[in-house]
């Protein structure tokens, strides 16, 4: 599979930050890119850095807008597209939820995000409530895609629920980055923990993953602290968690990786982990903590 991945810096200019992908999402296609996933909230800057009921009215019905607009995108270009949104489900009722688009511009389904961060600068239990659609992959004409989104993407058992419910990938929309007030040694700490968790759920499920970030400096609106310098280094790691390819941490970038899902099977058959799995023995895994 060819996959395209787009690392984008954003503005407060909505229509701005949409036209822009859409323009990059052409030129993938153009490059041989079938399945493109974009970065977490992509249209927007990243609005959960403070609490401000205000930033309900950025979100929008699914399907909406963002589904006709990135629909239409994906039909004249040919391709699957996994976009990041801000849904409106209900008044009072709202979620962070990624919505996969097939090549002929029709919504294959999506994904609720399930761990909702609540952090200084990540305030996304005001905005969200946890998905309740569960960990179930995607059918798409390019493949079976794993869809998690950012904070899922520390959770083992996220990884690996999709991969027992069939997922080819597992594909990871994120906003995540630096707190200004960090050193420069536990910024890069946290940044090399974030890829080297994310790598292990590959290593451990024997499947590729593609993590999509986003990158540049968004202010803090409420000046309380020095904003988030997203850190971007989205990445692709094949089965054995080796790089694929990595992204740089400081600019834009839109890139075509070729990812080869053949290849897991053999992997699984050198390390059969799901054979092994003590299924009888992990019962506790369900209980917030052993005492």
């Amino acid at each position: 599979m060819k996959i395209g991945i787009i690392q984008q810096s954003n503005t407060s200019d909505i229509n701005d930050n949409k036209e822009r992908l859409a323009i990059k999402i052409a030129n993938l296609a153009k490059a041989g890119a079938e399945l493109i996933v974009l970065q977490e909230l992509h249209n927007s800057l990243y609005f959960c850095q403070v609490e401000n009921v205000d930033n309900f009215n950025l979100a929008e019905p699914i399907p909406g807008p963002s589904t006709d607009f990135f629909g239409k995108v994906a039909k004249d270009n040919g391709v699957v597209i996994v976009t990041s949104l801000f849904e409106k489900r209900a008044p009072g009722l709202y979620h962070n939820t990624a919505v996969v688009i097939e090549k002929d511009g029709t919504v294959a389904g999506k994904y609720r995000k399930m761990h909702i961060p609540d952090d200084p600068a990540y305030y996304e239990k005001f905005y969200f409530t946890s998905g309740d659609i569960g960990f179930e992959p995607l059918q798409t004409s390019v493949g079976k895609i794993g869809v998690l989104i950012c904070w899922d993407q520390w959770y083992p058992e996220a990884a690996r629920l999709m991969a027992l419910r069939g997922a080819e990938l597992l594909v990871y929309p994120t906003a995540i980055g630096y707190e200004s007030s960090d050193s420069k040694e536990e910024q890069e700490r946290q940044r090399e923990a974030w890829t080297t968790v994310q790598r292990g759920h590959a290593v451990a499920n024997g499947l590729p993953v593609v993590t999509v970030n986003r990158v540049g400096h968004e202010p803090d609106p409420s000046e309380q602290t020095g904003g988030i310098m997203f850190w971007g280094s989205s990445f692709v790691a094949g089965p054995q968690g080796e790089f694929l390819w990595r992204a740089p941490n400081d600019r834009e970038v839109e890139t075509v990786v070729d990812v080869d899902l053949e290849y897991s099977e053999q992997v699984r058959r050198w390390w059969p982990f799901l054979r092994d799995r003590r299924i009888d023995s992990y019962g506790n895994i369900l209980r917030r903590y052993v005492d």
